[in-house]
């Protein structure tokens, strides 16, 4: 799994869109921790 913080590395993509893009139901991680952190899949961004 990555972290947000991961993908808006890997991709560009700023943490903040990654959220919107996940409110929004436009990329939605693959899940959520206790804490409300995001984690996505490796394939969608490697």
């Amino acid at each position: 799994m990555k972290t947000v913080n991961e993908v808006s590395k890997l991709t560009g993509v700023s943490i903040r869109t990654l959220q919107y893009y996940d409110k929004i139901g436009l990329l939605k991680p693959a899940e959520y921790t206790e804490s409300g952190y995001l984690h996505y899949e490796p394939f969608l961004v490697e």
